[in-house]
């Protein structure tokens, strides 16, 4: 008997947590359940080659609103070239409306509802040891020798710390992220998510989440992906685990956390600012400013208060902040999403992600959609059109103005040149919506860029905007210094590329003079003046772009950009305004 648990990721660099837990409970049969995981980007041609190849008895998949259409289609071709195969089906997107599920997909054969380890443990026992019958496995969805399609009572939730922890070998898992959970549930009632459904909140005992703790950070992983929900929802548990992490900072590893701010109080901070630079990432659910689209959603936040955090952590300067808006919700018109963005960007996060409303299967707003309005997509995604206070035109602008917030912002790569844009602009809204405009009507939405010409792109919108082209100059230099900010690039941009002065020798001598490199490089020091050289690149600009407040007036200004040290928040390179 073999037993196949497929995922079918979004990113090459996520991995399933869902399909390595269920193995890792059913560890007595081990030996029968083997792993695949692939993304929604790789050809279906080729994972149902690969599905085909394993010739599974029973093939399992996760589902979620992201890879549902990709395995409904999997699903039916696999039935015809196997159609022995049994076909298991779990995860968020088939869980709450299971049965409608089975009738739609006719090749699936039974939906693992909810929570899958102990469900899955059964199923293993069934098929392996052709113990008991599927009628008296809690928690699944089935269809029967007749066809009918049958539902058992719903499974009860397991204790967590019954559950092993799933990753004993992480050799597959190089350069993927590593997510990991020590509750499950959520105390809040957000309309949107799949959370609210479960009641109350479990958690790991302290001593098992120390355990696995120390597991990654005894491997030297490069970040772990918390997937709780509210991760400070508990306050010593939540401290138990910065603490436990600050202890035994291996200096390498940095760990990323879904917080509630408005619920964090100054001991928390307090133990928070003598955190590591880049320890850790908060992820922080803003969602939107409206007072009465907060209601609707039944979130009980305080903008007021989570910005005094916010700022608080932010003046901490050693975690990096990332903070969420969703479009679409109740309420929320162009307008007031223009002011709920600019309300957040104000803020200065590390990433501020735009994300779109999706009526998830079981969530209070899919219920209540008639009542709001919002019209949204019948299949998987399930986003919102629009609503009756939003236009499908207008979502859709909005959909520029998120993809330029990632191209510019969230990527860093043109942060110094946005800062001084942004403050010639009304709002930061303008500036990324008039870009966005700027992006669709010469086509550049239509393929993709290599980053020089995102700078090329960004140079070419200023030169014809009203707002900027009488400071083109400055906005010139200041892309530049957010080229070279980024990448030790050795050709830029003709239209970018600044004046032709013979500095090559004068570059050679500062190398060569160590009180330079005590300065400016010290973690150079050791290293020859050609190895320097290729590690570190000096450049002079027209403008003061170090000094922003007197970045106007025109002085000559030379910056060393160091390769080999990056600040621990942004990744970028460190710089330094030097004596040339």
């Amino acid at each position: 008997m073999k037993i196949l648990l497929t995922a079918v990721n979004a990113k090459f660099i996520h991995s399933s947590l869902a399909i390595r837990s269920l193995k890792k409970y059913a560890y007595c049969y081990s030996d029968n359940i083997f792993l695949k995981e692939f993304t929604i980007n790789q050809d279906t041609n080729f994972i149902l080659d690969e599905i085909y190849k394993e010739k599974p008895d029973v093939l399992g998949f996760s589902c979620y609103i992201w890879n549902m259409g990709v395995i409904s289609e999997l699903i039916e071709n696999v039935k015809k070239i196997l159609p022995d195969t049994v076909i298991i089906l779990g995860g968020p997107e088939v869980s709450y409306e299971a049965e409608e599920v089975l009738f739609e997909n006719k090749s699936a054969d039974i939906i693992i509802r909810g929570e899958g380890e102990v469900t899955f443990f059964e199923l293993s026992q069934y098929f392996i040891d052709k113990k008991g019958s599927l009628e008296n496995v809690d928690g699944i969805t089935y269809r029967n020798e007749k066809g009918d399609i049958i539902s058992t009572p719903k499974r009860k939730a397991a204790v967590l710390d019954d559950i092993p922890f799933v990753y004993d070998d992480i050799s597959d898992l190089e350069n993927r992220i590593i997510y990991y959970e020590t509750q499950r549930g959520c105390p809040y009632n957000c309309q949107y998510c799949l959370s609210s459904i479960e009641k109350g909140v479990r958690f790991l005992s302290e001593e098992r989440v120390k355990s696995d703790l120390k597991f990654f950070i005894d491997n030297n992983v490069k970040q772990v992906k918390f997937v709780d929900r509210t991760f400070n929802c508990n306050k010593n548990h939540a401290m138990m685990i910065w603490k436990y992490i600050m202890d035994n900072d291996n200096g390498k590893t940095n760990f990323h956390m879904e917080i509630t701010a408005d619920i964090m109080d100054d001991e928390m901070l307090d133990l928070l600012k003598n955190a590591r630079k880049g320890l850790f990432q908060f992820e922080i659910g803003v969602q939107s400013t409206n007072p009465d689209t907060i209601k609707a959603i039944k979130r009980n936040t305080s903008f007021e208060r989570l910005t005094e955090i916010v700022k608080k952590i932010k003046a901490m300067g050693n975690i990096h902040e990332h903070l969420d808006l969703i479009a679409g919700l109740p309420y929320e018109d162009y307008n007031s999403f223009r002011k709920s963005f600019n309300d957040v960007y104000a803020l200065e996060p590390e990433q501020l992600q735009l994300g779109f409303l999706k009526l998830l299967k079981g969530s209070g707003l899919r219920y209540d959609a008639e009542k709001y309005g919002i019209v949204y997509r019948s299949r998987p995604n399930y986003e919102v059109l629009y609503t009756k206070e939003i236009s499908y035109g207008e979502m859709s602008r909005l959909k520029l103005l998120e993809e330029m917030t990632e191209t510019y912002y969230n990527s860093g790569k043109a942060l110094n040149t946005i800062k001084y844009i942004v403050g010639i602009y009304k709002t930061p809204f303008d500036f990324f919506q008039d870009l966005g405009d700027y992006w669709e009507r010469m086509g550049h939405h239509t393929v993709k860029h290599s980053k020089m010409e995102l700078f090329k792109i960004m140079y070419d919108f200023v030169c014809n905007n009203d707002i900027l082209k009488a400071k083109k100059d400055i906005i010139k230099e200041l892309l530049r210094f957010d080229i070279f900010a980024g990448d030790n690039v050795k050709t830029i941009p003709q239209e970018l590329m600044g004046q032709n002065r013979d500095i090559k020798d004068k570059v050679a001598l500062f190398y060569k003079d160590s009180e330079n490199i005590e300065k400016y490089a010290p973690n150079l020091k050791d290293f020859t003046p050609q190895q320097i050289a290729r590690m570190c690149h000096i450049e002079i600009f027209d403008y003061d772009v170090f000094d922003s407040d007197n970045i106007e007036n025109k002085k000559d200004t030379a910056i060393l950009f160091n390769y080999y040290k990056k600040d621990e928040i942004s990744n970028k390179p460190v710089f330094y305004k030097i004596e040339f």
